[in-house]
């Protein structure tokens, strides 16, 4: 261990007793790098002190879970400003992950933006702040207000670099001119006399080198105070080398014929001129790649008809709160997410789940924020506002997606990293070799080719190529309504070859109805005991038998107790009476005699409907049969699955021959039935240790720890918050021709990455070469510098257009 040790404080969670603190102390005390742990059960908090050369923050979290204990953290989402390039964002987040507290940070360099997890115990927002701005960059912390203001500053931005490029371009043109006419090809060019002139040469390269060029040299700078190099530092060596070799050329012009000397003015402001031209058009491109963003945040309603002591009033959307009585007239935005107290009408959801059929809405139904209110007048209740609302949940979903990295990042980023100080050696090198031995004594020669090298292996391509592909594809995705949590999960996707189908809900409409009743008793004293019971469960198929009940107006009784028993069924004390209603395990479980009637539940389950057994005070009293039915687009998803090589298995908690009936209808070979909710994810393991890379699909909060579990967790957005919480992408649709949508998505994208990065490394791979042959002029290794970063963007947007 080195001398040096720091101390964090870490605010644990999930503790319960002083076992669990002792647990948790003997842990990391065994970590390699810890010189002490001490955990305080009562301020449910961890002082570990530890080496930061042997380990960090996050090691010591990462440790913490593992136990099965959590940390509190926070997340931090900061917009960046004067990065240029690759070198510039991997700078930033060297030296963000470097701080005391700093569990993970990742650097965007086509969002300009980065995202922090951090301990809130040990760092702020205001010391991440500090520590970019010591850096050399400029740092806000993300929010509607200054997002405005980084988009305002993007605009103005590239305004600014309108007006210097149109400066630049008009000095540069009459060097150019001046080129040309030293060609031999060209020697018949009229060139004016005065722009031979080496004094005036300098006068029109003068500005562009200092006033437009200002910024690389600000830029090299503030890089190289770092002990780091960037896009800057190339360009401003390379610049500043032509610049200042042809000053001195000119100062030997004095009593000589000027017009004899070969300068290099031209070079310094073509490229100059060229690269500023470049970043206009990747700025640009940039913000083409989060349209899908702005295409989210648009349909939003930007006021809302509210009723506040008794008067209605037009106020701006994000003045609405929780508990606030809306007005939505026929043909508005629905403003917020909210519950219908008065009126019906059909509202147009297709925003949220792609069915172009409105969906009628009564009293006590559940509306959503930004679907439109097609005929009816509404008035709601708002129920979830602001950030909490159904759109920025998927908004949010996006933004993360578009800022997270993706493994194949990782690679770009140490190459990006370690790319300009190689550059820099290899034109010296070019330099030596062509001063010293190519061309001997020839100074300018080996100048040209020091400069043409220094500009042509720029690392702006090799650094936009991942993000850029990561925010169309995510982008294009989440218009289809995929949502892809992170770049990591965009990237696995396509790598799934056995998809595991949850069937309530997932392959069926999850909304079953009740089909047959057999019983010896009375049959409305028995399906009141029974709905009775089953209304306290939250059991799509309990939910079923209620409602049966209820439309065969039957009354509901009082229950006293109540149990849910996974994978049995439920127990309850109804009028006095124990009623059990379940499987057949569940009266096994208690002794219940049902021998007589197993027949006539075979025969209903063969017919692809659950039946269930109902006991009352331990004795047989009847059963109930519910049935769900396939969602439309079920068979046709699960062929195109097929289809594409994908092995295709269906898992349920149902019997096996209702399980296999389904099954059939819906075109599935593999079944896994009779499966508890926690033996699901006992299943995901089990293929997973055969070599497969599993995605289970679900919408049930018994979903949850398989959906975890899986390589790739795909929740059905029409499920439970849990189930979309613990998975990696979320379907909104509901409809399983996501899961190969999803899966086709990934696919384009990597492909799409492989291209870019392919062409970003090869082109310097093939370009530095030539450079140093002496086969690339430097304005021309300026041009095609910026043409590459162009490119890559470019290329990434085509995901933009991809039809699934």
């Amino acid at each position: 261990m080195s001398e040096k040790v720091i101390e964090n404080q870490f605010q644990i969670t999930g503790m319960t007793c002083a076992a669990c603190a002792t647990r948790i102390e003997k842990g990391l005390n065994k970590m390699d790098g810890v010189k002490e742990a001490n955990v305080n059960l009562a301020l449910e908090k961890a002082m570990v002190q530890f080496d930061p050369e042997v380990m960090s923050p996050s090691d010591i979290t990462k440790k913490v879970r593992d136990l099965g204990y959590d940390v509190v953290t926070d997340k931090k989402e900061l917009v960046l400003t004067g990065m240029t390039c690759a070198a510039c964002a991997t700078r930033i987040e060297k030296g963000l992950n470097k701080m005391d507290g700093v569990l993970q940070a990742n650097v965007n360099l086509a969002l300009e933006k980065a995202s922090v997890e951090l301990n809130p115990s040990s760092v702020t927002t205001k010391d991440l702040i500090q520590r970019v701005e010591s850096l050399g960059y400029g740092a806000m912390v993300k929010s509607d207000e200054n997002e405005k203001e980084a988009v305002d500053y993007r605009q103005k931005e590239i305004e600014k670099q309108q007006g210097k490029f149109l400066f630049s371009a008009i000095l540069s043109i009459p060097l150019l001119w001046a080129m040309f006419g030293h060609f031999s090809f060209t020697s018949d060019l009229y060139v004016p006399e005065a722009l031979m002139n080496p004094w005036v040469q300098m006068a029109l390269a003068t500005p562009v080198q200092f006033i437009i060029g200002k910024q690389f040299y600000v830029g090299a700078y503030k890089a190289l105070k770092n002990k780091s190099a960037n896009m800057d530092v190339l360009v401003a060596l390379g610049t500043s080398a032509a610049y200042f070799y042809s000053v001195y050329l000119s100062v030997q012009t004095i009593g000589n014929n000027a017009h004899s000397v070969g300068l290099y003015f031209e070079t310094s402001a073509i490229l100059i001129t060229l690269i500023i031209l470049g970043k206009l058009f990747e700025a640009k491109a940039k913000g083409r790649s989060s349209e899908a963003i702005k295409k989210l945040m648009g349909l939003q309603a930007k006021t809302a008809t509210v009723i506040r002591n008794g008067e209605e009033t037009i106020i701006p959307l994000e003045d609405v709160v929780t508990g606030d009585i809306l007005l939505v007239k026929p043909g508005e935005k629905v403003p917020v997410d909210g519950e219908v107290l008065e009126g019906t009408s059909a509202l147009d959801e297709s925003m949220i789940t792609g069915e172009s059929v409105p969906v009628d809405k009564t009293v006590g139904d559940i509306v959503i924020g930004a679907t439109i209110n097609k005929n009816g007048f509404l008035k709601i209740k708002a129920t979830k506002v602001g950030k909490e609302t159904a759109l920025s949940q998927i908004i949010k979903i996006v933004e993360e997606a578009q800022g997270s990295k993706a493994p194949i990042q990782r690679m770009a980023d140490t190459i990006s990293g370690i790319f300009v100080p190689i550059v820099v050696g290899i034109a010296v090198i070019t330099f030596i070799i062509w001063y010293f031995w190519a061309d001997p004594g020839n100074f300018a020669s080996a100048l040209e080719k020091l400069i043409a090298v220094l500009v042509i292996a720029c690392p702006c391509a090799l650094g936009l190529a991942t993000p850029t592909s990561i925010m169309a594809g995510s982008g294009r995705a989440a218009e289809y309504g995929i949502l892809f949590k992170g770049g990591e999960h965009l990237e696995m996707t396509h790598k799934v070859n056995t998809v595991i189908l949850d069937k309530t809900g997932t392959i069926t409409n999850g909304a079953p109805v009740l089909t047959d009743v057999l019983t010896e008793k009375n049959e409305e004293e028995f399906l009141s005991l029974v709905g009775s019971a089953e209304k306290q469960s939250e059991h799509p198929l309990a939910q079923a038998i209620v409602e049966g009940i209820k439309e065969k107006s039957i009354g509901l009784k009082e229950v006293s107790d109540f149990e849910n028993i996974p994978g049995y069924g439920i127990k309850a004390i109804v009028d006095g009476k124990e009623v059990l209603v379940g499987t057949r395990r569940l009266m096994k479980k208690y002794n219940v005699e049902i021998n007589d009637v197993l027949e006539k539940m075979e025969g209903l389950e063969k017919q692809g409907k659950t039946a269930m057994l109902a006991a009352v005070d331990r004795s047989y009293a009847g059963l109930v049969a519910v049935a769900d039915t396939i969602k439309e687009t079920s068979t046709s998803a699960i062929k195109r699955m097929k289809d594409m090589g994908l092995e295709v298995i269906m898992i349920t908690g149902d019997n096996k021959q209702t399980a296999s009936a389904i099954a059939k209808q819906a075109g599935v070979d593999h079944v896994i039935a009779e499966v508890l909710p926690e033996g699901k994810a006992d299943e995901v393991k089990k293929l997973q240790e055969q070599g497969k890379k599993v995605a289970m699909v679900g919408d049930g909060i018994n979903d949850a720890p398989a959906l975890a579990t899986a390589d790739i967790g795909m929740a059905i957005g029409t499920g439970t918050d849990v189930a979309m919480e613990a998975a990696d992408i979320t379907l909104i649709r509901g409809d399983l021709n996501s899961i190969p949508d999803s899966i086709l998505m990934s696919h384009k994208t990597m492909r799409n990455i492989k291209q870019n990065l392919f062409w970003a490394l090869a082109y310097n791979t093939i370009g530095i070469p030539i450079a140093a042959i002496g086969f690339l002029a430097p304005w021309l290794a300026g041009a095609a510098m910026a043409f590459s970063s162009v490119s890559v963007v470019l290329n990434a947007l085509r995901l933009q257009k991809v039809k699934l």
